[in-house]
């Protein structure tokens, strides 16, 4: 089992750690701007609801076929331990100061953000079963979009549609699988479609009911949100969408500010994870290991 050394690091070596993981933020940021680096966000994006923006951007860059992290500990708890020699995958972990009140219950009250610090968390692939012990289960199998497994997210998403002012109906569609009309306030889905198909066509519609529409964006940019955000969020539900067609920056010149790039990103983000509160209860979330929403 991999041990940790007691010896705490000195103010340089965390002031060239902290140097470190903003250049690693700048070069994620940058890979963005290719097919295959934004394919490689989405797909830890999807894996990794909880965390941060940043963090799914620094996951991604450090480890791209990152499946599942977690602390050193966590792992211990989860019936895995870190292999010897793996190297840590460094992330931005909140540090809070509390107030303590003798006549305060509630030991979260009171606490404050004071700023962030490098958390060190490693992949499942750099780890290994604990002697004697039985791992725990980390996620779901990954469901096909040909079948009715979650049949039960429609009603989550069908509500989510009308605190957005939108009524969702079920036709028979020739030629597309669903349209959003802002005119009209209503989603369309084709009623032809399996359970599945129409939750990843209503969780699309349902970002272009989020204002990604093609006044706002291009064209190209509006689709590329919400193919994305359907991507983000159907993936982090455990449905495979594999098979259809997956976002990439069809067009994009590398000249382009990076900037851009990175306001589309952070709006995808924004509205992946207005979607995924509204299926909250019906996610089947692996254990918290204390670095999660970061």
């Amino acid at each position: 089992m991999a041990t940790r050394s007691d010896r705490r690091p000195t103010t340089a070596e965390r002031d060239a750690r902290r140097r470190a993981q903003l250049d690693q933020l700048r070069q994620a940021t940058t890979a963005l701007l290719t097919s295959e680096g934004w394919q490689r966000w989405l797909r830890t994006r999807s894996r990794f609801h909880r965390y941060s923006l940043r963090n799914t951007l620094l996951i991604a860059v450090q480890c791209p076929h990152a499946a599942h992290v977690a602390g050193f500990r966590k792992w211990l708890e989860l019936g895995r331990c870190v292999r010897k020699g793996e190297k840590a995958i460094r992330i931005f972990a909140p540090v809070r100061y509390r107030r303590r009140d003798p006549d305060q219950t509630d030991d979260k009250e009171g606490e404050q953000l004071v700023g962030f610090r490098l958390a060190a968390v490693f992949d499942v692939s750099q780890t290994e079963p604990l002697p004697g012990a039985e791992p725990a289960p980390l996620e779901p199998p990954s469901q096909p979009v040909s079948g009715d497994s979650h049949a039960h997210l429609l009603a989550p998403l069908e509500q989510h549609a009308a605190m957005l002012g939108f009524d969702v109906q079920y036709q028979p569609l020739d030629g597309r699988a669903g349209y959003c009309s802002s005119r009209d306030a209503c989603i369309v889905i084709d009623s032809k479609l399996p359970a599945n198909g129409k939750v990843t066509t209503l969780v699309h519609e349902l970002a272009h009911a989020h204002g990604i529409d093609y006044t706002t964006y291009s064209r190209a940019e509006s689709e590329l949100i919400v193919e994305s955000v359907a991507c983000i969020v159907c993936g982090s539900v455990g449905l495979d969408t594999s098979s259809e067609s997956v976002p990439y920056l069809a067009g994009w010149n590398p000249d382009q500010a990076a900037e851009r790039i990175k306001l589309l990103a952070g709006e995808i983000d924004g509205v992946a994870r207005a979607i995924e509160r509204a299926l909250e209860a019906h996610r089947v979330n692996p254990d918290d290991d204390g670095t999660r929403s970061l």
